[in-house]
Formats: C-alpha cells, structure tokens, sequence
C-alpha cells in the first residue's frame, strides 16, 4: 500500500457499530453531563492562571480576555455539539478527526488531546499542592517544602537558607486518590463530581456577591494599559496573549464528549452539557476577574492564588478559609474529569489497535477501562510532582488550541462531504462559525513563545517514531483494507 493508507479514514457506519457493540453502562444524564463540564472547567484559569494573565498580559481587560476565550470556544462548543450528537463515541475529537482526516491525522490530535487533558490535569494538581500547603499552614500544619515543591525548584526558607525540592507529595497523592475514583465508573466519579461542584459555586457566587462590595474603581483605570514595548505585555496584544494564558480555563467542556458511551441519549443530551456548561462558566469567569481586578491592582495579581490574595485585602479571615475550600474543592473537580477524559479517550485508540490491546481490558465490576486508568493516573502523577507548573500550562493550551481547531475543520468537512448523516444538533451559521473558529484560534496559538513550538515539535516527532514503529502494524483499520472489508460510509 502507498502512503494513501494514512490518509484513509474511519468509515461512520463502522462508529455506528461501535455505539450498538459497547459495553459500558449509560449512568449520566443531561445535569450530570452539565456538571462534569463545569467540574472540568471552573478551576485552574481562574483560581490560578487568571492573576498571571492580569498582571503580566491583560491587566484589568482581563475580562476581554476571557470574553475572547469564551467567543472562541463557543465555536468549538458549537462544533463539538454537532460532532457530539452525529458520532456519540468517547473518542472525542481523536474520533471525529479519524472519520475525516484519517488515521494519520487522528493519532496526531490524539497527541494534543493527551497535551491537553494530561498536561492540563497535571498543572492544575501542582496548584491544588499550592492551595492546600497555604490552607494547613493556616493551621501550623506544615508540609516540609522540600516534599511540596517540584523536583529541582530551589527554595528560600525563613532563616535565609535554600533547600533542593525532592518532589510535591500533595500534588502525587491527589491524583492518585482521583484516579482511585475514576477507576470505579463514571456513576461514581459523577456523583463525587457533583459534590464538589456544588461547592465551589457556591463559595464563586459568595466571592461575586461580597466582593463587589470591596471594588476599588481605580483599580481599573487604566482599563487597558499602554504596551510597554514587548508584544504580549498589555495593550490590544496583551488581551490576545492574556487569552492564550488563560485559556486553559476553558479546557475541560470538550471533556464532555469523552462520556457519550456512559450517557442516557447521547445524541441530545451531550450538546445540551457542552453548551450549557461553556456559557455558565463563561458569564462566572467574566464577573469573577472584574471583581478580582476591582479589589486588587493588577500589578500585584501575579501571584499563584490571585483569590485568596483578594479575599485577604477585605479583612475577613473566615472568607479566606472559604475561599481556599473553594480552590481546593474547584481544583480537585478537573483533575477528576481530566483524569477520566484522557483514559476515555486512550480506549477509543485502543479499541483502533494503535496501542496495545491490553490497556483496553475492562474491569470484571466496574466495567472500566482499569489498566489504561491505572497507567494514566500514575503519569499525571508523577508529571505533577515533578515538573515546573508554567510549561506544563503553555503546551497544554497548545494542545487545547489545535485540537479545537481541528475539531471546526472537521464539522465542515463532516457538513458537506456527509451531509445525511442524523445529526441530533447542527452548528448555526456553517460554514462561517467554523471558519471564524479555526482563525481565531490559529491567531492565539500565534501568540504562544518559540519554545512552546519546539517542545510542540519535539512531542509531535515522538508521536511519529511510535506511529510508524507500532501503531500501523496493528492498525484494526488498515488491516481491513488489505481484506476489503472496509464499509462504505453513509452519503
């Protein structure tokens, strides 16, 4: 065979099969599904990144940034709802790329989705650490810095000496617990999910409610602040580079579509969670960095917990322990549903051949995927506890950016080339909000530094060596073609 092969794609009636011959148990409703979006969402881009973003990019118009974020994603949201409801498999966009692009091209995605649930889950577990270690310290609790930090990270103590972090203990252990849980199905990780959701949004809406209370309007004047002569650092280009940091924010409502083989009636209830939960967690961003930049000048939001640095400035000592439950509590829900996408989606591939068939094994009670789980829980893990949390961020928005890219080509492409398939959602305005996706998020992937494309260069060669090594000598797909037993796809 000729280098065709690679080009060939999944035929959708081999994923209709799929869905008839699964074996998983369909435990999650609509609210369900609306609540592991927002789990997944609602953490780190705000809790988090969101004080770097303002006072190293956007300052006050820090707002714009997340409403840029928010535009753009409601066109991949848009996007994935009609993938969603048309191919309701847990491969998510690695799925929707393969019956459109081919082979080739969806173990690539394949490379940024696990960028962007890996990585991701793995930098939001370094600033759960951060929060806890603050929380128990409030306590005289104290975990040694050596066993709270990244590996190498060099650190100051009190008494003027350094110490060499060895590895941060809370950031393993969480994952590690989450993975425990996610290990036992999705009933569980959903019910656990919503717990904790609830939580959070309650403690976000108090921080809304009592911190408007505190704004200083000064603080946001100027609205925008002049560039100072670098690219990315404020002015216009600094909302755009604020957008890329923060962008991370909105990972997580993709996430969503990995459940589709453990949802009641996929094809109309994960649209309703991608959409419904992308536009709550838009509206909470938008209020909550207004009121973050109200309390707080911008110029002193660079910190790694820019909430609790607010809720300490109104002087209420029990809303700083409230607020610090909230960002442990909001932390923990993504990297549960991070967790849970990116073993989801590694069975779609396994299921394809293009990794080992025995990371597929389901287990004989929980009916999940167990070895894969344990394998990825154990990933995240030690990335958590070793690397530095600001790399980890940059390539796992890389990652989010092209996957969501893709996934717009891929609904213009599915739109036109198939256009009888049974859609159960249809993106508006085709073919404009899909090409208005994919240049938009092209334009903030511009944004992202050189050493970002070379770390994105050196993963994609990784992807490439282990591809023509392994995966197309066991490809179930290609193997079909050397039979003919390939179907033809539904026109």
């Amino acid at each position: 065979m000729s280098y065709h092969k690679y080009l060939t794609k999944k035929p959708v009636v081999e994923l209709f099969d799929e869905i008839k011959n699964d074996t998983f148990e369909r435990t999650l409703g609509p609210i369900q599904l609306i609540l592991i979006g927002i789990g997944a969402v609602i953490g780190a881009g705000i809790f988090i990144i969101a004080g770097n973003a303002a006072g190293e990019h956007a300052g006050p118009a820090i707002t714009l940034s997340f409403i840029l974020g928010g535009i753009a994603c409601a066109m991949a949201g848009l996007c994935y709802a009609e993938l969603s409801s048309t191919i309701p498999i847990s491969g998510g966009a690695y799925t929707y790329i393969y019956a459109s692009l081919g082979e080739l091209a969806a173990w690539l995605i394949l490379g940024m989705i696990l960028l962007t649930y890996v990585l991701g889950a793995a930098s939001v577990a370094s600033g759960w650490s951060s929060y806890l270690t603050s929380f128990l310290a409030d306590y005289h609790i104290h975990i040694p810095p050596h066993l709270s930090n990244t590996t190498g990270k060099i650190l100051t103590l009190a008494d003027g000496s350094s110490v060499t972090a060895w590895i941060d203990l809370p950031a393993f252990f969480i994952v590690i617990l989450l993975t425990m849980v996610v290990y036992r199905g999705a009933k569980t990780a959903a019910w656990i999910n919503t717990l904790i959701v609830s939580v959070k949004m309650v403690i976000l809406t108090l921080f809304i409610g009592i911190g408007i209370f505190y704004i200083d309007p000064a603080n946001w004047i100027p609205y925008i602040p002049e560039n100072t002569g670098v690219a990315g650092e404020f002015g216009f280009s600094g909302i755009l580079s604020g957008t890329a940091v923060v962008f991370l924010a909105f990972t997580g409502f993709d996430a969503v579509a990995t459940t589709a083989q453990e949802a009641k009636n996929p094809q109309k209830n994960l649209p309703i969670g991608i959409l419904v939960s992308l536009l709550v967690c838009t509206i909470f961003y938008v209020l909550i960095s207004g009121v973050l930049t109200g309390i707080v000048h911008y110029t002193k939001l660079n910190v790694s917990q820019p909430l609790a640095l607010a809720v300490d400035s109104m002087n209420l000592p029990w809303f700083s322990v409230v607020m610090k439950v909230g960002a442990i509590s909001g932390l923990t829900t993504v990297i549960l549903v991070l967790i849970y996408a990116a073993v989801r989606v590694l069975y779609a591939v396994t299921y394809d051949g293009l990794l080992p068939n025995f990371l597929a094994k389901k287990h004989p009670k929980y009916h999940t995927p167990h070895v894969l789980t344990i394998v990825v829980g154990l990933t995240i893990s030690l990335l958590a506890s070793t690397l530095p949390l600001s790399k980890l961020v940059k390539l796992s928005n890389f990652g989010t950016l092209v996957t969501f890219a893709a996934v717009c080509f891929a609904t213009l492409y599915m739109r036109y080339k198939m256009p009888n398939l049974p859609r159960g959602f249809k993106c508006p305005l085709v073919p404009y909000v899909p090409l208005a996706g994919m240049i938009l998020f092209c334009q903030i992937i511009g944004a992202f530094p050189n050493e970002i494309f070379i770390y994105a260069g050196i993963w994609t060669l990784f992807l490439l060596v282990i591809y023509f090594s392994y995966s197309q000598f066991h490809s179930v797909l290609l193997k079909e073609i050397e039979v003919g037993k390939v179907k033809e796809d539904l026109d």
